[in-house]
């Protein structure tokens, strides 16, 4: 093999790369041997027939593609090497050349662009800091209040907000009832806006028994295409009316939701908490403050293709998410009435500044020397066996040579924010 290095333009190389005649010929047996089955040969049993018999039928490049992409991959990775490129997308291929000499390919390849750091050591951000209010311990213990509530039978009066109810209910559009609109002892908490809007609040006000008209619309969003947007009428009748009753708020509740024995320490230990959410987020923030101004004072011509890439990887990450919730991307695509391409157009941006962000910060890592040593990617390793719920043995089977690469380089970002952070000034 041999390999010249023709120009750069931006972000794309362009290679002249030769494989020899002998390369070229070896990859070529090696097609006969995996194609000869395919072939037809009177005269011979199916896959006997000699590679000059099935070149002379079909012709005497029946099997140069197959060489070349037998060929191919070996020699480019090698061209890679030798002229420590990094490629970043698929390489167009263009044949120059072939003949008894070997063959002659035009390679362009979008490789990693030059990252131009600005200045990521002394900058100086703004400290952050958040300080828990008693109104926000007051509304953290009315939510485990809430949390504890239970619902006890009324039969005396009529239906209020917060209340549940048991309701039958049946729906019409035009006159006629529609798939998925009748239900059976159905229990709704009113107010809790779980229905069509102006459904919940039409109940408030009747009776066990009652039987209540409703009358609402649709949203235009709603999922189901042929209900957006029209009128409904819902026959609904009250079964049974239930109000919400709230513990007291004193020792015994403390007692009964936490390991503290009084309501004060449980307030105590509410806020100190509190306290540890807030140090927590602060030092997120800032570190991503401190972040963003590092990334924006650099320079990277990022190339299309690794945005593509990574707006691809934000399409299968968004994908999985729906799935958590019964649904997937083609699902959320129709119910919104979005394209795939709308989609794309509307993550570019945030996928750029991750790539430029992966981009920068992994240049500092080379600057900076910094290296992950045998005991940290250990660690690394077991903190994801334990993420994915397996045993460190069976999860460090699953891992390839360019897995823990991909992990070492995961913490070697994580060591240069850390080296970062620690030598931001606070304004």
């Amino acid at each position: 093999m041999s390999s010249q290095f023709i120009k750069k333009e931006n972000n794309e190389v362009t290679l002249e790369l030769t494989i020899s005649a002998d390369k070229f010929e070896a990859a070529t047996e090696q097609a006969y041997n995996k194609l000869k089955g395919k072939f037809n040969i009177p005269g011979f049993r199916k896959g006997k027939a000699p590679r000059k018999i099935i070149e002379s039928q079909y012709g005497k490049g029946v099997f140069f593609e197959d060489a070349l992409d037998i060929a191919f991959p070996q020699e480019y990775k090698l061209a890679l090497d030798e002229h420590n490129l990094e490629p970043v997308d698929r390489p167009s291929v263009d044949i120059k050349e072939a003949n008894e000499n070997g063959v002659t390919l035009e390679v362009i390849v979008t490789v990693r662009p030059e990252v131009k750091l600005g200045q990521y050591k002394g900058i100086e951000v703004e400290k952050i800091e958040y300080t828990v209010e008693e109104d926000s311990v007051n509304k953290k213990i009315e939510d485990m209040l809430e949390q504890n509530a239970r619902f006890i039978n009324v039969t005396d009066r009529a239906v209020q907000d917060k209340d549940m109810v048991s309701i039958d209910f049946k729906g019409f559009v035009d006159g006629e009832a529609f798939e998925g609109g009748t239900a059976e002892n159905y229990n709704l908490v009113v107010g809790s806006g779980t229905f069509i809007p102006g459904f919940e609040e039409q109940l408030v006000g009747a009776n066990i028994g009652d039987e209540v008209d409703v009358d609402v619309t649709f949203p235009e969003e709603y999922h189901a295409e042929n209900l957006a947007g029209k009128k409904a009428l819902f026959k609904v009748t009250i079964k049974e009316i239930k109000a919400k009753e709230l513990p007291n708020l004193d020792d015994e509740f403390a007692k009964d939701v936490s390991e503290f024995d009084t309501l004060e320490e449980l307030k105590a230990d509410t806020k100190k908490k509190l306290e540890e959410e807030s140090a927590k987020r602060a030092a997120a923030e800032f570190r991503d403050k401190v972040i963003d101004k590092v990334v924006e004072s650099s320079v990277v011509d990022i190339p299309e293709a690794m945005i593509n890439t990574q707006i691809d990887s934000m399409i299968r990450d968004f994908d999985y998410q729906l799935r958590y919730q019964g649904l997937d991307i083609e699902k959320y695509l129709e119910f919104t009435g979005t394209k795939i391409e709308d989609l794309k157009e509307q993550m570019k941006e945030e996928a750029q500044n991750r790539v430029k962000t992966g981009l920068v910060l992994e240049e500092i890592t080379k600057v900076e020397n910094i290296e992950v040593s045998e005991e940290e990617l250990e660690k690394e390793i077991e903190n994801m066996a334990n993420m994915y719920k397996m045993e460190l043995d069976k999860f460090k089977a699953t891992l390839k040579d360019e897995d823990k690469e991909y992990l070492k380089e995961n913490v070697a970002v994580r060591k240069a924010v850390d080296m970062i952070v620690e030598n931001t000034k606070t304004a």
